[in-house]
């Protein structure tokens, strides 16, 4: 059966007690042991089950239920007042009682979701090493060479999904080293909380392959391998090891690479997105998001596809992500060659516009975007702007502010300006939505990596898309593995970007906003699921023994529920 249904309510023989009732002290001597969250009830263990657990008179008499326990969280929650004290709050409550923290996040998305991920995590990531309380999933580091598989037996669970990182470039903040760990862990809290797998199968996983970060190197307090990034020989061995230990260990798992650097995201990549199951967030499910999100804006505007011209500020794996997803979309919906397609965009990097002329060796990345039709050399984005005039500016350049007051205003001479703003954390977003809408005149259709409040600007309320990850990776992950999908193909992202457009309603297109509700997201993740599951058998990639019926009922009958087990009869 699928991992959500693992940890099914049930009744403890006499046997099972002492195990149980051991998980259960110790749930109160350290409530941080990651290990013992998942059996914990807190003061919802009845009082036969104290007795049966022998923890009578370790708790307050008074027996809750689970909406009583998240009441008195979230108004706790709701005092405080700086962020990072939200998420180390979220993150004492995970680490003592995983049923209680998916109920509150699950009930609490738009509130959480900023805080357990970005832009909250960022700072947390930064100051990683002064928050550490316990330690979340696994670390593998060169003196782990020769040992992995290994050391995959120490996990104590079975696992469906893992999220790995390098920390060599988390968020638009750069190389953050180990500090990168608590991307994983926030991303799979939303792999259970948004998708539905179960969080006892989930493992955030750090490949420690150094930093070349002084500032981590030279501190006290930094947790990771204090030596500057691996050469590319020894660090391409590391994963090779990793990823097979992990084939062979957990055949069925899924893989998402996570915030890995440009010289080395594409590569693994494409050494392993044919040899098992994993996908590269980073550029294909920030591709599929943002095309999404681009289609949706498409609906605003009376502009045909083929007739826009789309620039991007920023030129990594990101962008390239998005610029393959938004092509390949326009390829389908006007039926034109992709190559045809790609003349409709623009590059620009710290170089300024991306061309085949400009001189220096080009990332291979960039090479199909390269322009060899501008006659003069391009050097800023303002240029750029001014020069080539597009009707959609995307943002992925990691660079707060880059959209200036004179970018703005001259994007704001088209009738209805597409500006997507996607860098995260918020420090980093190339513009604000109350610049982007006053700039333009309340024209611009705007969209966020991280979430803007509503703006209004002459008695008019605007309401920013988040063009968030986390609207694509959940659903697309849970139906890759369900299906136990061969790979996840280009043709599984792409569907499941499409499935996302879709579910834009004309209610959202009304007020702007070019993403359906964030309240929705079980929802979105099923449909989404879904389609990725019928494209894997479309294709011939679906491994898994599927119902010949109603897909999505499948998918949803395998979405984790967060609900107390019950360890004893009354």
């Amino acid at each position: 059966k699928f991992p959500g249904h693992m940890f099914t309510p049930r009744l403890l023989t006499q046997a099972q007690a002492p195990r149980a009732s051991c998980v259960a002290r110790r749930s109160y001597a350290s409530p941080g042991q990651r290990l013992w969250a998942v059996e914990n009830k807190g003061t919802a263990f009845s009082r036969t089950e104290r007795d049966v657990l022998r923890i009578r008179g370790l708790l307050p008499p008074a027996v809750e239920n689970i909406d009583k326990q998240a009441e008195r969280a979230l108004q706790q929650f709701n005092m405080i007042v700086d962020p990072l004290d939200k998420y180390n709050y979220l993150n004492r409550i995970k680490n003592s009682n995983d049923t209680l923290f998916y109920h509150l996040l699950m009930n609490n998305l738009e509130a959480m979701c900023p805080v357990i991920y970005t832009p909250t995590v960022g700072k947390a990531c930064q100051q990683y090493a002064q928050i550490f309380r316990t330690a979340e999933g696994m670390y593998f580091c060169k003196e782990d060479k020769g040992c992995m598989r290994e050391m995959l037996d120490n996990w104590p669970h079975d696992v469906s999904i893992i999220v790995v990182t390098d920390g060599s470039r988390i968020l638009g903040l750069g190389d953050l080293g180990a500090n990168g760990m608590g991307i994983p862990i926030g991303k799979l809290a939303l792999y259970s909380g948004c998708g539905g797998f179960h969080p006892s199968t989930t493992l955030p996983v750090m490949m420690d392959t150094g930093t070349n970060n002084e500032k981590y190197l030279n501190d006290p307090l930094y947790l990771g391998s204090r030596h500057t990034r691996l050469g590319d020989e020894e660090y391409y061995a590391l994963w090779e090891e990793f990823l097979m230990a992990v084939k062979d260990k957990w055949p069925n798992a899924l893989v998402q690479f996570e915030d890995i650097s440009n010289d080395h995201c594409f590569e693994i990549l494409r050494r392993y997105r044919n040899r098992l199951r994993c996908f590269n967030d980073d550029i294909q499910g920030t591709g599929a998001v943002v095309a999404a999100g681009f289609m949706g804006a498409c609906k605003m505007v009376d502009i045909p596809l083929d007739q826009h011209k789309i620039m991007f500020y920023g030129a990594g794996s990101a962008a390239v992500g998005v610029a393959d997803q938004i092509c390949t979309l326009i390829s389908l919906s006007n039926g034109v060659p992709v190559e045809e397609v790609r003349k409709q965009f623009y590059f620009i990097d710290t170089k300024g516009l991306v061309t085949t002329t400009r001189g220096g060796r080009l990332d291979a990345h960039k090479v199909p975007y390269a322009r060899d039709d501008m006659p003069n050399e391009i050097k800023t984005l303002t240029e750029a702007v001014a020069v080539i005039k597009p009707t959609a500016l995307m943002g992925l350049s990691g660079s707060g502010g880059a959209f200036t007051a004179e970018v703005l205003t001259q994007m704001g001479t088209t009738p209805r300006p597409i500006i997507f703003a996607l860098s995260n954390p918020t420090s980093n977003a190339e513009c604000t939505a109350e610049e982007a809408y006053t700039l333009t005149e309340g024209r611009a259709i705007f969209a966020s990596g991280s979430p803007f409040d509503p703006v209004t600007y002459k008695d008019q309320t605007f309401y920013p898309g988040q063009g968030n990850n986390m609207y694509i990776f959940p659903g697309l992950g849970l139906g890759a593995y369900l299906a136990r999908s061969k790979s996840v193909s280009d043709g599984m992202v792409t569907i499941a970007a499409a499935t996302l457009a879709n579910m834009v309603k004309p209610e959202d297109l009304a007020k702007g906003r070019v993403y359906p509700a964030l309240s929705d997201i079980r929802e979105i993740s099923a449909e989404i699921a879904t389609a990725v599951i019928e494209q894997s058998i479309k294709e011939g990639l679906a491994r898994a023994e599927l119902p010949a019926g109603d897909i999505k009922e499948y998918v949803k009958k395998h979405m984790y529920l967060p609900a107390y087990s019950r360890y004893a009869s009354e």
